[in-house]
């Protein structure tokens, strides 16, 4: 290998070219005025971008993983940056509609996705490869043991669609996980009908508790009506993203 994987980076190198392009042709660059990857290693999808139209960007953590990129495509070396897509200025890389591809490292793809939410005025599109499990996680349905935090904000905003599995031996190191590829595509939500803040405190307060019920888990954090609705004899699963936007509402009025 070009570049040697760390493990305190969750470094894990994808070595499949076919995989490699169907995760790029997974993207509607048609749809982007430019996109960013996050963490690209050794470039194993970024030859592939560099053959779309647009501007595309590339920030990288790793120093010598930053170092072997610039050797490799030194025509296009101003695209690529050394820096922490989770505490680095991002904007001035991004045009809306932006898209964001990776191969995320799976120790800190939940950071990625609040990052995305924090840019998701910008971000209409997210293409990425991540553990199998987080996948399931994200794109649960209510009632699901493992709808949380993350589904629910994530589905307020964007359509979640898997799209394929990969196994762990196309990897080096192979990681101990099953992978998943998929996308989100921002929905017509320009603005929920509730504040946003409020929204976030509220599912965030909900899940950290999720076997209380609404009342137990949110009563430390709001004032909670005189004639609590039946929401709040409910578990935090059991309600959907348009009822926690009710939700948001009752308790932010």
């Amino acid at each position: 290998m070009p570049v040697r994987p760390k493990k305190s980076l969750g470094q894990h190198f994808l070595r499949d070219e076919n995989i490699a392009r169907k995760i790029v042709n997974s993207l509607r660059p048609d749809q982007a005025k430019s996109i960013l990857e996050i963490g690209p290693g050794t470039g194993v999808l970024t030859k592939y971008l560099f053959e779309l139209e647009g501007t595309i960007h590339l920030i990288e953590i790793d120093r010598e993983s930053f170092e072997y990129l610039i050797k490799q495509f030194p025509d296009r070396s101003g695209a690529i940056h050394h820096g922490d897509f989770l505490k680095d200025d991002i904007s001035a890389m991004l045009t809306k509609p932006a898209a964001i591809i990776g191969n995320f490292p799976y120790n800190i793809s939940s950071q990625i996705f609040f990052r995305v939410l924090d840019n998701r005025q910008i971000i209409d599109q997210v293409v990425c490869m991540i553990q199998k499990e987080v996948a399931d996680r994200i794109r649960a349905p209510h009632g699901s043991k493992t709808y949380g935090i993350l589904s629910v904000l994530l589905q307020a905003w964007y359509d979640i669609e898997y799209l394929f599995s990969v196994p762990p031996q196309v990897f080096i190191p192979p990681p101990r996980v099953q992978s998943a590829v998929i996308r989100l595509s921002r929905n017509q939500q320009a603005k929920l009908d509730c504040d946003e803040t409020i929204f976030f405190r509220v599912v965030k307060a909900a899940f950290n508790h999720r076997r209380k019920t609404l009342r137990n888990s949110l009563k430390g954090h709001f004032q909670l009506p005189e004639k609590p609705h039946d929401y709040f004899s409910l578990r935090p699963e059991q309600l959907s993203v348009g009822q926690f936007i009710e939700l948001a509402q009752m308790l932010g009025d």
